[in-house]
């Protein structure tokens, strides 16, 4: 992998690094908004509903949905490089208006150019690092991206926590900060090189249009196979997830846990154990170890930790384990198998659209749930709202434990030859670890 920066190569990790940046601001851009809702309902005089809106089209639901659904199939008809020129401009532009925001209209339009942007920059990052990375360290390289990505919510609530005092203010600073950071990543990407598989078939002639590219995705059983497997490993527990990062304070106050700055801190240690898990586990060991046995263990201290925090009585131990077990669960769970899983399983024509498509469904889901959260976490409270989100990790954990493909150690055109060339026998999504 290859970024030309100037007269400098930029060359292996800190390429990966640079394209994973659009996960830190994906991310961060989540928690920018969860921890300003609250502020911009109290300023502005919102209700619930508004709230909802703003956080169902933002980039934790419908406007990454319209990015990744409008992205990827550019990615594959005008190549990775064309989403990186443009992705980052709009979402300073978007940044820049949440800093300076002075109205419900304005905020929305923010969040929604945010989300946009956010959508096919992603969709884009997965597939480029997956396909520039060495067969035998595709997990590592891909879950940098996965580490940017909990690294962006860490960071997020650590100035959450320290510019509380600062009210609103305080929230336009972290919009500002997110601005500086994909200031400075567009302008390292600029010389970013085309992936080069993406290259070879463009030039071999098997380039194919926008429509081409849906038509092909939507209509071969080799892909739809592989989108509902992978739809059951991401859009449910991003279901969850999406959730928990933008209203996870709310969740909070109705486990009974309302002072502010320590809910910031307790996402904190959310965010710091996926940090950690996301390296130590994922990074170092799925290029090594079972990927069925990896999914599973993260899948179940999912499940774990949020019955946790759902049923046993409130107190610091509940909260801590929370805490830990669904920030180790997050490291190691479902965004990261998702990220690898599907830049392995579409051939090349196919893999950026398969991006957006499952970013597209996923995001929907999550914006659906966006909408109504607020409102089903006052009347139903926690526990009536808990039943819904252990339903849907279970199915997850299920899904992805059982439909674990093997593609372990093989290089991308290897497993694209056995799933295209040679279709797998019917009913099975590939060959069975």
């Amino acid at each position: 992998m290859t970024v030309r920066v100037g007269a400098r190569r930029t060359t292996g990790w800190r390429a990966t690094i640079a394209v994973a940046m659009s996960n830190y601001i994906e991310a961060g851009s989540i928690i920018a908004i969860a921890t300003s809702l609250s502020l911009w309902q109290q300023s502005f005089g919102l209700d619930d509903l508004a709230v909802g809106l703003l956080a169902s089209l933002s980039a934790n639901a419908f406007g990454a949905a319209a990015g990744a659904a409008i992205g990827g199939p550019l990615c594959d008809r005008y190549g990775r490089k064309f989403i990186y020129t443009y992705d980052l401009l709009l979402f300073m532009l978007g940044s820049l208006l949440a800093v300076f925001a002075t109205s419900f209209a304005m905020l929305l339009t923010a969040f929604v150019l945010t989300g946009i942007a956010v959508g096919a920059g992603v969709t884009a990052s997965w597939t480029y690092i997956a396909e520039e990375a060495p067969a035998d360290r595709r997990a590592a390289h891909v879950g940098t991206a996965q580490l940017a990505w909990s690294i962006g919510p860490m960071m997020g609530y650590l100035l959450a926590a320290a510019l509380e005092p600062l009210g609103l203010l305080g929230s336009r600073i972290i919009f500002a900060h997110l601005f500086v950071v994909a200031a400075v990543t567009w302008w390292v990407r600029r010389g970013l090189a085309e992936s080069e598989i993406w290259t070879n078939r463009a030039n071999s002639g098997q380039r194919v249009t926008f429509l081409a590219s849906l038509r092909g995705l939507l209509t071969k059983r080799v892909n739809i196979t592989a989108m509902l497997f992978l739809f059951g490993v991401y859009a449910l527990w991003n279901a969850v997830a999406g959730q928990a990062g933008i209203f996870q304070p709310r969740v909070y106050d109705a486990a009974g846990f309302t002072e502010v700055t320590q809910q910031y801190l307790l996402q904190v240690v959310v965010w710091g154990c996926t940090s950690l898990a996301t390296y130590l586990g994922f990074m170092l060991l799925a290029d090594r170890v079972s990927r069925r046995w990896l999914y599973f263990s993260g899948a179940l201290l999912g499940i774990l930790a949020w019955a946790a925090l759902i049923y046993a009585p409130p107190g610091t131990g509940t909260l801590l384990f929370f805490a830990i077990g669904w920030g180790v669960s997050s490291g190691i769970g479902a965004q990261a198998f998702y990220g690898l899983w599907t830049s392995e399983l579409f051939a090349t024509q196919y893999r950026a659209s398969a991006q957006g498509v499952l970013f597209l469904a996923a995001r929907v889901v999550v914006g659906l749930l966006s909408v109504w959260f607020p409102m089903m976490l006052t009347h139903l409270g926690l526990k009536g709202v808990g039943v819904i989100i252990l339903a849907l990790l279970v199915v997850a954990l299920l899904v992805g434990t059982i439909g674990a493909p093997n593609t372990q150690g093989r290089t991308l055109r290897d497993i694209e030859d056995e799933r295209y060339g040679t279709q797998p026998p019917e009913g099975d999504l590939a060959v069975r670890s």
